[in-house]
Parts: structure tokens; C-alpha cells; sequence
């Protein structure tokens, strides 16, 4: 087995040749002082871009005052914040969380609590759909079933039944008294960013009222302002009983959380769960921060505005060259799929100064700040399509 030897790090990211040394709203400077246009935002995360002023001056104001006193205690800055995320959600209560996975976590034991508490013993299975992304636990790597991501370490978590994606007649006749929950993302992220259906995810709504099961959103990559709106079920005509949010909501400070309406969580009692790190003083101030940056007047308004204008772009390259199959998503974060390797093809983005994330479905994934401007979108365009030039010579 080859791996790196002057690396002490576990080899599960591959070989890593780009480094960075500082950041700066949606640009990058690697340690060789080359400029990169950051079109991956560390996969959907840096919501904000990198270094915001008032999440830097947010940070250090509580890193003189507090780091860390665990959840045996009383914490009014905690409280404030889960409210602020209450207000501007569905949710009436939240658990905080240090990343994504543990936020998908806590909602599945919601779901299993929920049933408990009600004696419905039988509601154990919980439906997720092909193409799926929650994490890389256990838990997630049984629920998504992604043969590539859970090689090796069977065997998995029963419980969990997978039906297709955006499939309304699947998912009626999936749905008996053994199921307790349903989770899906409303945009599959890894899974080749695919949105889900409005009238799909308002379907799932329906018959989860219906039978007496909660329905659980993965907003993990999607949410906090992505798709041009705080949360991406706004779109539709509906709201989730829980939802597992990350990513964007500390604009790169290690945070999550999961949110769910005081009906849902009634299970969630002294002692069922919880989290040593989850909802530190740090992680708040600076969630704080992201949130009050984004309910300031006309910031989603900008973000449906920027990410139409990006659509409208990369749909005109769509028509013009052949090398792009297909252009796909929602809001801020959209798919080029092309007829080459999507990874040969990110090489030569990142060649000419331009990052982005791979996806499966050889999808090129597009993630960008949310802050970013026409012009840094027109110096996007200019690379991609600069790249694609090359390919066709």
C-alpha cells in the first residue's frame, strides 16, 4: 500500500498539493502566493467568504471572555442564538452541533425517540433516497447506502429503506406502519447536485401527516442562505418537522445544529442525548454573527439576483460547448455536468485559478460565498470558458 511518508496525516483525502496561506472575502492565496477565485467555499461552507470583518471581530471579542464551559451549564448567549434560529425557521427547539453528520445524527434519534415516547415501537424504519449524502457516521453510511463511501465497513445499521429520488408513486407505496420518518435533502449535494421536486417534497409532507411519521430535512449543504432563500423548504408550500443544518451556518467556524419543532423532540428528554463541544461560546458568537449579517435587508434578494445572473452564464456555455452535458441546481449551488472527467476537468479550473468541488454524476460543483459580485462571477465565466476553449483545441 503506497502512502505518503513524509505525511503523518491518515491518507483518506488523497494526495493534497494545494496549500493555502490566507483568505480574503472569495479569493484564496496558496503558500507559492498565486490568486484562486473560490468557487468551492471548503465545500458550501464559508457562506460569508473568508475573514468577514464582523465574524473576525466576533470571534475575538468571545475569545477573551470564554471558550468553553460545557453543557452542564446555563448559557444565555446559547439561548439567545437558538432562539434567533427558531425565529427564522419552522423549529422550536435546536441542538447544537459541531458539523453536519452529528446534526443528521440527532435528528434520526429524534425520529426513533419520538416513537418511543408515543409507544409506536413498531415505527422503527426511516426512508432516505438514492443518491443520498448525510455523512460519513454509521448512521449515515446506512442510510445513504453509497456502496463507494461504506465499502469495508459492513455491516450497516438495519432500519433504513432507499427508494428513488423524486419518485411520488415510490414513496406512497413505501410508506406502512413500520416506517417512523422520512429524510431527505432538498438538493443532493454529493449526490451530482439534484434538487429535489416542490411538488415531491409537499407530497412527502402530505403523507407523512397522513400516517402519523415525522419528516426529516438534511439542509446540511443547502441551507443558510444557498438557495437564495434562509432555507431551502421555503421554496415549496410546506415546513419539516426537523431539519440538520452545518455548512454555511458558521461561514467556516465548526458548527451545526439540529432543529425541530417541540411536538417532534417530546422524546428528547434529560440524558438522551448530547455533545461536549456542541453550542460553545465560540461556535455561537460566531453563528450569531452569520445570521445577523444575513437578516440584514435585501441580502437574500442579492443572492437570488447574483445566482440567476451565474444560471444565466453558465446556461449561454451550456448551448455553446459541447464538453458541458448539462447545467443544474438551485441558488448558489449548481452542477456543470460534463462528457469528460469532471476530475481532469477541475484540474485544469484550478490550473487557471479557479476552485471547485467535484460531485458524483461527473458533476462539476459551483458553491461560491454568497457575498460574491457580477464582476468575480464574469472572472468565473471568463475561466471556465477559457478551460473549455483548451479542451476543444
Amino acid at each position: 500500500m503506497k502512502h505518503n511518508v513524509n505525511s503523518y496525516i491518515m491518507p483518506t483525502y488523497g494526495e493534497r498539493t494545494l496549500d493555502f496561506k490566507e483568505g480574503k472575502g472569495v479569493y484564496l492565496i496558496s503558500t507559492d502566493n498565486k490568486k484562486y477565485l473560490d468557487f468551492g467555499s471548503g465545500i458550501a461552507v464559508n457562506s460569508l467568504g473568508h475573514c468577514h470583518p464582523k465574524l473576525i471581530q466576533a470571534l475575538q471579542e468571545q475569545s477573551s471572555k470564554l471558550w468553553h464551559i460545557s453543557n452542564l451549564y446555563s448559557n444565555t448567549t446559547q439561548e439567545a442564538y437558538a432562539k434567533l434560529l427558531c425565529q427564522n425557521s419552522f423549529a422550536q427547539k435546536v441542538f447544537f452541533t459541531n458539523s453536519g453528520a452529528e446534526a443528521v445524527e440527532c435528528g434520526l434519534k429524534v425520529i426513533r425517540s419520538y416513537h418511543h415516547f408515543h409507544k409506536n415501537n413498531n415505527k422503527k424504519n426511516i426512508i432516505t433516497f438514492e443518491g443520498a449524502f448525510h455523512g460519513r457516521t454509521f448512521a449515515a453510511l446506512s442510510a445513504q447506502k453509497n456502496k463507494k463511501f461504506s465499502k469495508g465497513f459492513e455491516p450497516l445499521l438495519s432500519g433504513f429503506i432507499q427508494i428513488p429520488f423524486n419518485d411520488c408513486k415510490a414513496i406512497k407505496d413505501s410508506i406502512d406502519e413500520n416506517t417512523g420518518g422520512v429524510m431527505i435533502e432538498p438538493i443532493q449535494g454529493e449526490g451530482g447536485v439534484r434538487p429535489a421536486n416542490l411538488h415531491f417534497l409537499e407530497q412527502i409532507r402530505k403523507l407523512c401527516d397522513e400516517m402519523g411519521i415525522l419528516f426529516f430535512l438534511d439542509e446540511v449543504q443547502c441551507g443558510f442562505g444557498r438557495t437564495g432563500k434562509f432555507f431551502a423548504y421555503e421554496w415549496a408550500n410546506f415546513e419539516p418537522d426537523i431539519m440538520a443544518v452545518a455548512k454555511g451556518i458558521g461561514s467556516g467556524f465548526p458548527l451545526g445544529a439540529c432543529l425541530s419543532t417541540q411536538d417532534a423532540c417530546i422524546g428528547m428528554t434529560k440524558g438522551t442525548h448530547g455533545s461536549t463541544y456542541g453550542g460553545n461560546p465560540l461556535a455561537v458568537a460566531v453563528g450569531k454573527a452569520v445570521i445577523e449579517e444575513m437578516m440584514q435587508k435585501g441580502f437574500f434578494e442579492k443572492v437570488e439576483k447574483i445566482a440567476r445572473y451565474l444560471w444565466n452564464k453558465l446556461k449561454l456555455l451550456e448551448k455553446n460547448y459541447n464538453e458541458i452535458e448539462e447545467v443544474r441546481g438551485a441558488g448558489l449551488l449548481l452542477g456543470i455536468k460534463t462528457r469528460k472527467n469532471n476530475l481532469e476537468i477541475i484540474k485544469l479550473f484550478t490550473q487557471n485559478g479557479l476552485l471547485t468541488v467535484p460531485a458524483d454524476d461527473n458533476i462539476i460543483r459551483l458553491a461560491p460565498p454568497l457575498i460574491i459580485l457580477k464582476k468575480e462571477v464574469d472572472e468565473a465565466i471568463d475561466i471556465i470558458e477559457k478551460t473549455l476553449q483548451e479542451i476543444d483545441d
